[in-house]
């Protein structure tokens, strides 16, 4: 029996223990891509924390995750379980005013 936990695993626990993560490629202060770097910059401007997963340092969760996802591109935003979505749904989100509520309400529920 082995304990080691599998990508899928890893994938769920990282999902149930953060409340808002975002599977993007590099890191929030140094993305490595467009579409990461407008995702950070959106979801900064909620002013809330967030956990975010590098898939450029984690090439399991880079193949694993959009089958999972069933969402094929990143970065991916996660609320709470749910797969909000990619950067297109994230900047539509952000003008109507719909992703900052989401993240508030988030942060607020989870503070302890």
């Amino acid at each position: 029996m082995t304990t080691e936990m599998t990508t899928l695993d890893k994938i769920k626990k990282q999902i149930a223990d953060n409340p808002i993560i975002l599977y993007m490629k590099g890191s929030p202060k140094l993305p490595s891509c467009g579409f990461s770097a407008q995702a950070v910059q959106v979801l900064s401007q909620c002013g809330e924390a967030f956990a975010y997963v590098d898939i450029l340092q984690n090439p399991d969760i880079r193949a694993e995750l959009p089958k999972f996802a069933d969402w094929p591109t990143f970065p991916q935003l996660w609320v709470e379980g749910e797969l909000v979505g990619g950067c297109d749904i994230m900047l539509e989100m952000f003008q109507t005013g719909e992703l900052q509520t989401l993240i508030k309400q988030t942060a607020e529920k989870h503070k302890s």
